[in-house]
């Protein structure tokens, strides 16, 4: 277990959960970033005193510098703060912002050798060649956040070698079985509301779409050293199983528990121990059934493209991401409709070129071209 910590993104709602995790834990707090939020901010500089915290608004970095004068914590700001909170001295970051702005910093971590316990997907989505390449060079842990990826990797500890297939578990979000006539007139407030678990808005457009499903897909992928065809995406609408593995024997193996994100959060940080939790456990006798069925395609098309850029590779997956965040923000701001998602992502992936085996540098120019093409829809 480690015995330090830094949260980037510690007012979203995985930040928070760590940072709950991390004070059950008894885990020291090193450093906070947020986006803007600098109230809530505030209250964790307060509560976990740590040495360094950033906002990545320069505006809002200086407001909270005057909130808390009295304490002594440096504030920093932009993306230089938010590396900095990555490479304090601390044995593990917390990689909860969301987007590809996560990369960087957690590139910084890698380099120090701290544990990853990773939260930010588009991090492997847009790079992870490279970040899975930089964490074997240094020796850098990469434990995953996400309840998926938590799971295959449990289940998956001892037994890398024996792996045939991993069966990656999703509910199918609030629309599952919906035509795209019917998700035309979808809301942002009807598309937040996950039938089973509390998430961010961006995270739970990205589920209702099923875009974050395919997301997924990319990063096992990169975590677990396999290819597209290695990777059976599961239709699970309980929630309950959140994800499985097959091994060569035939062998399947599950891991299972209530659907709350503190799980896995916990495990990230504990590993390879186990402490216990206030979570609910599985009751089995109120359990009355459990269902799988396969994803439909044809009403998931942003699961389906996010399966083709895996297979394409080279900056796809980058541009793929970098338009969906884009895409997914105005949707969330009203100024564009349910289903544009999906016809301004594709539009981006076909439009910008692609390129076999690319540089960082070619990731973050794809990426910001994506986004200047959404914009400018």
């Amino acid at each position: 277990m480690i015995k330090s910590v830094s949260v980037l993104g510690s007012t979203g709602s995985i930040g928070r959960q760590s940072l709950a995790a991390a004070e059950r834990l008894g885990l020291r707090v090193e450093a906070l970033t947020a986006q803007r939020s600098i109230g809530l901010l505030e209250e964790q500089i307060r509560r976990f005193r740590p040495s360094f915290a950033a906002v990545y608004d320069a505006k809002a970095a200086a407001e909270l510098r005057i909130a808390v004068a009295d304490l002594d914590v440096e504030i920093g700001e932009g993306l230089e703060g938010l590396r900095r909170a990555a490479t304090v001295d601390c044995e593990g970051v917390v990689t909860a912002v969301s987007g590809s702005v996560g990369l960087r910093p957690t590139l910084d971590a890698i380099a120090r050798k701290k544990r990853i316990c990773l939260a930010n997907k588009e991090t492997l989505v847009c790079a992870g060649s490279i970040v899975m390449k930089a964490a074997a060079e240094q020796g850098a842990q990469i434990v995953p956040v996400d309840s998926e990826h938590s799971a295959i990797f449990q289940c998956l500890e001892g037994r890398r070698e024996q792996l045939r297939k991993i069966l990656l578990t999703g509910s199918g979000g609030p629309f599952r079985g919906w035509t795209r006539e019917q998700t035309a007139s979808v809301t942002p407030e009807q598309a937040v509301k996950h039938p089973n678990w509390h998430m961010g808005a961006k995270i739970s457009v990205d589920s209702a779409t099923m875009m974050n499903k395919g997301l997924e897909f990319i990063e096992a992928m990169h975590l677990f050293a396999v290819g597209p065809d290695d990777i059976q995406v599961v239709v699970h609408p309980q929630s309950v199983i959140h994800s499985m593995v097959e091994l060569i024997d035939g062998t399947v193996l599950a891991q299972m528990a209530v659907p709350d994100m503190g799980l896995p959060i916990q495990y990230a940080m504990t590993w390879p121990d186990r402490a216990p939790s206030p979570y609910e456990r599985l009751d089995f006798r109120r359990m009355r059934d459990m269902t799988f069925e396969a994803p439909d395609l044809e009403k998931t098309p942003c699961l389906a493209l996010a399966m083709d850029c895996a297979r394409r590779g080279g900056l796809a997956p980058a541009v793929m991401s970098a338009a969906n965040e884009a895409a997914v923000a105005l949707f969330l701001a009203g100024r564009i409709g349910y289903n544009d998602i999906y016809d301004l992502v594709a539009g981006a992936v076909e439009r910008v070129p692609n390129r076999a085996d690319p540089t960082l540098d070619d990731i973050l120019a794809a990426d910001a071209e994506a986004r200047d093409l959404v914009a400018h829809r």
